[in-house]
């Protein structure tokens, strides 16, 4: 079923993981996919895999969004997926009493500052057909308190209200702009290899990681690429502001206490 059909779909921070299984859903959707991240080399080949078109990004650069805008002036979609959890160069404090200011805003800066600024692209690529859909991927994390990820938390948490912002906003005006956020939890993505290693304990690693989660397993990209899809389509047309949480069941009792 191509449901994205003569759609023009930005995907960020798409050169894996996540933002990759949805840039290639959107492909196989029918979209013209612009496969965004500012990993250069990885954003090719991984762009070149799914047959679509490669752009630079850093969400966190204004200037690189104002170069975007040149380049893709028009858009149906965008996917607000790019960010951090300020753990990449390692274990470092991001605790509420122990983590630096430094740290704090540098998470900050990717997560929330690049996911305004992909926003205010998607509004002005969007209002003069008046129409478009804004999907900003949050996470579990965003819902509830991560104490050893202090930073990561509340970025994602003002993910979600920043996207409940928007979707009010572009009522107001009159357009059919729709804006939502998508809160992925435990997703077997490459971020997660470090801990699982690739030793004969993988598996057992693997359980005593989502040992919390009712359905018992990793979600995976494709999954979430499957809600984003349906937001992006025509068919999800009277969804704005609204939240869609990817967790194998974890937040809808009150027993689970989430580690990440």
């Amino acid at each position: 079923m191509q449901r994205l059909q003569d759609k023009t779909c930005v995907v960020t921070g798409a050169a894996r993981g996540i933002g990759h299984a949805i840039a290639a859903r959107f492909h196989a959707e029918g979209a013209e996919v612009i496969l965004t991240d500012r990993d250069q080399e990885t954003g090719h080949a991984a762009a070149a895999a799914i047959g679509c078109c490669f752009v630079a990004l850093d969400v966190a650069e204004e200037r690189d969004w104002e170069q975007l805008a040149r380049l893709v002036p028009t858009a149906d979609v965008v996917v607000n997926n790019a960010g951090i959890t300020g753990f990449e160069d390692g274990p470092v404090p991001h605790d509420p009493e122990h983590a630096s200011l430094e740290q704090w805003r540098a998470v900050h800066r990717v997560n929330l500052d690049g996911t305004f600024l992909g926003c205010r692209y998607a509004i002005g690529a969007m209002k003069a057909r008046r129409a478009g859909s804004i999907i900003n991927i949050s996470s579990r994390s965003g819902l509830v308190g991560i104490p050893m990820a202090a930073a990561y938390a509340a970025s994602k948490a003002a993910v979600r209200n920043h996207s409940k912002s928007v979707a009010l906003y572009c009522a107001q005006q009159r357009w059919q702009i729709r804006c939502n956020s998508i809160h992925p939890a435990a997703i077997l993505t490459p971020m997660w290899e470090p801990m699982l290693g690739t030793g004969p304990d993988r598996e057992a690693r693997m359980a005593a990681l989502v040992a919390d989660t009712p359905l018992r397993r990793f979600g995976l990209p494709e999954e979430v690429a499957a809600v984003a899809a349906m937001l992006a389509a025509d068919e999800s047309a009277y969804v704005t502001g609204a939240e869609f949480t990817i967790d194998g069941g974890l937040l809808a009792g009150s027993s689970a206490t989430p580690g990440g």
